[in-house]
């Protein structure tokens, strides 16, 4: 099963309508119900799978960190249908049901519409939410997959080290300790970064997993290079993690007029460098009939 990615106008809602799935045991299809009755039994690790190991035990050290009424409330759930949408772009039952829902297995699938239309006004205050998410949900799916494996350090180990890395900066700063402050500066943004890049490769893996017609969509490395390119490659992880996710949750995602229409890179078929400069086409809604630089 493929989920299609079709033109349409922009009246039209960004939503999602259930579909069956290969991958879902779903006990219901009833809107605000569970798919799932229960999560997955967590998968052993292997004694000689060191990376494996290391990915777990930093993820539960970092959990053990947070507050327990807030790591309570962000517990990863079985999945759970969602409410249908109505308009876009209004912050609708759907749109509010999806922006606070906490991580679920399998992971919800979020438009890159609702990412920015929330990320923007909460000066990516939400987008650090949406971040934790994903990335808890990707490392549940992996340690509960029969046999499965951590390849990442869920969202306690993604982004507690890269906020108490800030805390300490900010920390010395204050005290007057400014190489101590740069140094946990410098240390947290490599983190974050480093896990970013390897969130690229593993959202590569799922989509040839779920989409093996298609070429791996994007370039991981793009993530240490400046603006505007580790924002391309940014987005279009957000677009293709949410085409994976409603497909592993049975559910085809309504076309998506920012990413395929007013930002065409977002949802295009792989490309490089030098084609994203050449072809005019993949950039905006308005460049998209200008011929080729050369």
């Amino acid at each position: 099963m493929r989920v299609a990615c079709r033109h349409r106008p922009a009246s039209k809602p960004v939503g999602r309508r259930r579909l069956r799935s290969p991958l879902v045991n779903a006990s219901t299809d009833v809107v605000g119900k569970k798919i799932s009755d229960k999560l997955p039994a967590i998968s052993p690790a292997k004694d000689d799978d060191y990376a494996d190991r290391i990915c777990r035990l930093v993820h539960d050290a970092f959990k053990t960190t947070c507050i327990p009424g807030i790591r309570n409330a962000l517990e990863t759930a079985p999945a759970q249908t969602l409410p249908p949408p109505k308009a876009w772009p209004v912050w609708n039952e759907e749109t509010i049901a999806t922006l606070t829902a906490p991580p679920q297995c399998p992971g919800i699938a979020r438009p890159v519409s609702l990412v920015i239309a929330a990320s923007v006004p909460t000066l990516l205050g939400w987008y650090g939410y949406y971040k934790f998410s994903i990335e808890e949900e990707l490392y549940e799916a992996e340690i509960r997959k029969p046999g499965g494996r951590a390849t990442g350090f869920g969202g306690y180990g993604t982004l507690l080290p890269f906020v108490y890395s800030v805390i300490l900066s900010v920390a010395c700063r204050l005290a007057d300790h400014p190489t101590a402050s740069d140094y946990f500066f410098e240390v947290g943004g490599a983190w974050i970064l480093a896990t970013q890049v390897n969130l690229y490769v593993r959202v590569n893996e799922l989509c040839k997993e779920a989409f093996p017609d298609e070429s791996p969509p994007l370039h991981s490395w793009w993530a240490v290079l400046p603006p505007p390119m580790d924002v391309v490659v940014g987005l279009r992880q957000v677009h293709y993690l949410a085409r994976y996710s409603a497909y592993v949750r049975g559910e085809q995602l309504d076309d998506d007029v920012v990413a395929e229409e007013y930002f065409p890179f977002i949802a295009s078929e792989r490309f490089t460098l030098a084609e994203f400069v050449r072809e005019p086409k993949r950039w905006f809604a308005f460049t998209k009939d200008w011929d080729n630089w050369w």
